[in-house]
């Protein structure tokens, strides 16, 4: 810190000796003007004594400035700690960090970019020595050529200060249009071959993961399944071909029972590579036909009770609707929010593994007495449970929903919610057993509790009581 000025609430303060000086050339200006009066007034000389103080007086402005100008309010090109002034300010280090963590530390940043060049040589040339003239390291390119042009996606390695909107001038630049660019982590390393593997394996061995894959292999999009058209009606999956239909952001495809799988990105458009990958891992889906990993965990309850915890589908169907036959209608009307004589109609979607999955719970005698359902809402999840009243309060509820926010977060999905209400206090307790961030909300007379899975545990990592 300098002795000419201190940055005190964003105002200079200035040193006691600057004042002093000022002062007293303050004060000498006066007494001589004070000498001067008294001696034109009183003595022969007066017009010769005029001119010496006129001179004085210049003398003493030609110094006060001379000093101002060195020792002035300006602050010197040197850091002397002052705030720069508001119609100059410039981003500190805390505010660049606050934008950009990784420009503040000097490291370097991923992206994902998708542009459309020219379909003619050396356009996709241009592009990359306009990447490389600003230190952006290409990771991996795919191409999808279209009838206009080619649309090229990057995954880029760029310098962490340089930004988005920097990012997309350069492209632009060189010759790229239409650019969409998103952040990327290191996930999104795998190359794209290897990627599609990996999703036709998990959708080969499990067919509720297509929706999932599906996400995956698109990124952000709303994927929802409508049940075939009844007969004598138009629309549902009769409307679709079995190729598909591909409309700009919507893609539609013929599902494996018949129905429609609507995909929309409202983003992005698809291109005709994407359409042709997700028509093939529906195909692949169909081909397969319906199939659930069978898998059976044995749990005991405090009091001893053995119980075992499997995967459901449409072959339990009939052991539900007798737990159904079980259940008091109190029972049924939290777990429905509807009509109690309708619950049995909702059995066959819930455990289809087209829409989620179910987890049930049997007794050593082979009854089902609770279903948990994880279920992909478009681009949401959500999370479903009954419990026999007989078993209730016995920690069923819990470690069905335990599982269910396992897969979920196995799954990749960002949160669940749960649709209740508030004297449902077993669900409550349940959701808030689960250690996680919770918002409540309450829609129409029905509590909507969402749960963010950035805690939550690896499905693989799962313990078992047994």
């Amino acid at each position: 810190m300098t002795d000419v000025t201190r940055a005190k609430h964003g105002r200079p303060v200035h040193h006691w000796r600057r004042d002093v000086v000022e002062l007293a050339a303050l004060f000498t200006a006066v007494a001589v003007a004070d000498a001067v009066a008294n001696l034109i007034g009183h003595g022969p000389d007066g017009p010769a004594l005029l001119v010496i103080s006129a001179i004085a007086l210049l003398a003493t402005a030609a110094f006060h400035t001379w000093w101002a100008r060195r020792h002035g309010h300006a602050p010197p090109v040197s850091d002397t700690g002052a705030r720069p002034s508001s119609t100059e300010r410039q981003a500190g280090p805390s505010e660049t960090a606050e934008r950009n963590p990784e420009a503040a530390s000097g490291g370097s940043v991923l992206w994902r970019l998708r542009t459309t060049v020219r379909d003619e040589p050396g356009s996709l040339a241009a592009l990359c020595t306009a990447l490389a003239g600003h230190r952006v390291d290409i990771l991996s390119l795919q191409t999808h050529p279209l009838g206009h042009g080619t649309v090229d996606e990057f995954l880029l390695r760029a310098p962490g200060t340089l930004t988005a909107g920097e990012l997309t001038r350069v492209v632009s630049l060189a010759g790229g249009t239409g650019t969409w660019i998103e952040r990327a982590d290191a996930h999104d390393l795998v190359d794209a071959p290897t990627r599609i593997l990996g999703l036709a394996t998990r959708t080969a061995l499990d067919a509720a993961e297509l929706p999932l894959a599906l996400r995956q292999l698109l990124g952000r999009c709303t994927i929802r399944q409508l049940p075939a058209a009844p007969a004598g009606r138009s629309g549902g999956g009769d409307a679709v071909p079995a190729e598909g239909v591909l409309e700009d952001t919507v893609m539609r495809l013929r599902a494996p029972e018949g129905g429609v799988i609507t995909v929309e990105r409202p983003y992005l458009p698809f291109t005709p590579t994407e359409f042709a990958r997700a028509r093939a891992l529906v195909e692949l889906d169909t081909r397969l036909g319906p199939r659930v990993p069978r898998s059976e965990d044995v749990l005991t309850l405090p009091e001893g009770n053995s119980i075992t915890v499997h995967r459901a589908d449409t072959s339990d169907l009939e052991a539900a609707k007798e737990m159904h036959e079980r259940c008091s209608k109190r029972t049924l009307a939290l777990r429905y929010h509807g009509p109690v004589a309708d619950a049995d109609r909702y059995l066959n979607h819930l455990l289809s593994p087209r829409f989620g999955r179910t987890l049930a719970v049997r007794t050593a005698s082979g009854r089902i007495v609770g279903l948990g359902h994880l279920l992909w809402d478009g681009d949401e999840t959500e999370v479903a449970l009954l419990v026999e009243d007989t078993w209730q309060r016995r920690g069923i509820g819990a470690e069905l929903l335990r599982r269910l926010v396992a897969m979920a977060a196995d799954a990749g999905c960002e949160s669940v919610y749960a649709v209740t209400q508030a004297s449902n206090t077993g669900m409550v307790a349940a959701m808030r057993g689960l250690g996680l961030p919770l918002d409540y909300q309450i829609e129409e007379g029905t509590l909507v509790i969402t749960a963010r899975l950035a805690a939550a545990p690896v499905a693989g990592r799962l313990p078992v009581r047994d």
